[in-house]
């Protein structure tokens, strides 16, 4: 009985609103005012709107390694699981290329995804191919059968301002295709932990989970950015959502379509921000900047001549607010990309041109650090690594299914904290530390948890 109340008061509800509604020639609104058309955005989302689709992917999720242990189980009492079990997710996608149908979304989005189903505006459904992903910018580029397709036009996102309307298109909580409008509420935004490269525009326009990888668009119908994340204390919209800047989705795209992937170039400095203070102690008039604290030998910045205590004001032209955004521009640049850094040095100013490099990984495999880690893999955290600068360890880079690794719990992607409490910062410590012998313990990060693996 009580199940059928909410019904029961809906219908009372729609019966009083049909009885009390006005006769359509009635409520009909008039399309002119005073001689003046009435405002409306339908026009410009009528052209937008096919560009955005919905977006369904289908991956597989293995259960925790641990609730196959028996100790473990002895302690906890899980009720029975499947090693393995789909999940589903949905998102959206914007068409960027109708010739070649390409579309762009975020790597969150298809991250691990076995099937990828692409629903168009106009109710087509296509299986979609992965050409490329980016975890580090969180941008991923799918293509789709190049049949009758609607793209959008990247706008100059440089050319925003705070203030300007904006219109969010996506595919909130799996609802079908929706439409809120905002005002971009802040641009640059960076140090937010949501991404390894954050150059972020900010709007108050409605962004909701299913919302990632969807449009946000000018009004005349150009995308500007790819709406990516929110803060929502309480788990919805509360008027704050991210977007990766067009510009920038540009240039990633165009390496994901090149490589496969994005080959990011390297300058090989450390920075720090220029702060008020460090401003006095150098005695330079900017208030705005990226201060170089160490320069890494045989690195591009070495052979172009820059040196500890340089302070960055611009590369090719454009303007470095901070150490996040030095990082993000060069993040933009491919291998071997000319650069060009408007430096001051001791407060005077001068012209840096450095070409940049490539950051070589180096791994080590588990067998040469301990019998029980072998099929692990272990590398450094690079500086294109979203953990850079914020977490020090040994990063597992892969794990062969079913090695001694494998059973010890380990996955990749762990970061090696800590080997029997003795912090460590890269592979070498953990050679060091971790040698085969007796008992060893080991601090783990995994996504934002802590855990203990013991080798035995």
């Amino acid at each position: 009985m009580n199940a059928h109340r909410p019904i029961a008061a809906t219908a009372l509800l729609a019966l009083s609103l049909a009885i009390a509604a006005p006769s359509p020639a009635q409520s009909a609104l008039p399309a002119i005012v005073d001689g003046q058309a009435l405002p409306t955005l339908a026009p410009m989302l009528e052209r937008a709107t096919p560009a955005v689709v919905n977006i369904a992917t289908e991956s597989r999720v293995t259960r925790n390694p641990l609730l196959d242990d028996p100790f473990f189980r002895r302690f906890f009492d899980f009720p029975a699981q499947p090693r393995e079990r789909r999940a589903q997710s949905v998102g959206s996608g914007v068409v960027v290329d109708a010739r070649q149908g390409y579309i762009i979304t975020n790597h969150h989005v298809v991250s691990g995804a076995e099937t990828i189903a692409v629903t168009l505006r106009d109710g087509r459904k296509l299986k979609a191919k992965v050409i490329g992903s980016d975890s580090e910018s969180d941008v991923a580029v799918i293509q789709i059968p190049a049949d009758n397709l609607t793209a959008l036009k990247l706008a100059d996102s440089d050319a925003l301002r705070v203030g300007d309307f904006v219109v969010a298109i996506g595919n909130p909580f799996g609802l079908g295709q929706t439409v809120t409008s905002g005002i971009v509420s802040a641009l640059g935004r960076t140090g937010l932990g949501i991404q390894g490269y954050e150059d972020f525009i900010q709007t108050d326009a409605s962004i909701n989970p299913g919302n990632s990888g969807g449009a946000l668009v000018n009004l005349r119908g150009e995308l500007v950015g790819i709406n990516t994340a929110i803060l929502a204390p309480g788990g919805g919209n509360v008027g704050i959502g991210f977007a990766i800047p067009s510009n920038m989705v540009s240039r990633l795209m165009n390496q994901i379509v090149a490589h496969g992937s994005v080959r990011r170039g390297q300058l090989g400095v450390a920075v720090q921000d220029l702060t008020p203070d460090l401003a006095r102690a150098f005695n330079i008039p900017s208030n705005q900047g990226a201060v170089i604290a160490q320069v890494n030998p045989r690195s591009a910045a070495a052979r172009a001549g820059l040196k500890e205590g340089d302070v960055v004001l611009n590369i090719n032209g454009r303007p470095i607010r901070d150490g996040g955004s030095l990082r993000n521009s060069i993040g933009l640049l491919e291998v071997g990309e000319p650069v060009r850094l408007d430096i001051l040095r001791d407060g005077k100013p001068q012209t840096i041109d450095a070409k940049l490099g490539e950051y070589v990984t180096l791994k080590i495999s588990g067998e040469a650090i301990n019998s029980r880690l072998s099929g692990a893999t272990f590398e450094d955290i690079g500086p294109n690594s979203p953990l850079a600068a914020r977490v020090r360890g040994a990063l597992v880079a892969s794990v062969e299914s079913g090695s001694p690794a494998a059973r010890t719990g380990l996955r990749k992607n762990d970061v090696i904290l800590a080997v029997n409490r003795q912090a460590i910062t890269n592979t070498a410590e953990l050679k060091q530390l971790a040698a085969d012998g007796g008992e060893v313990l080991l601090n783990l990060l995994r996504g934002r948890e802590e855990l203990l693996l013991v080798l035995r």
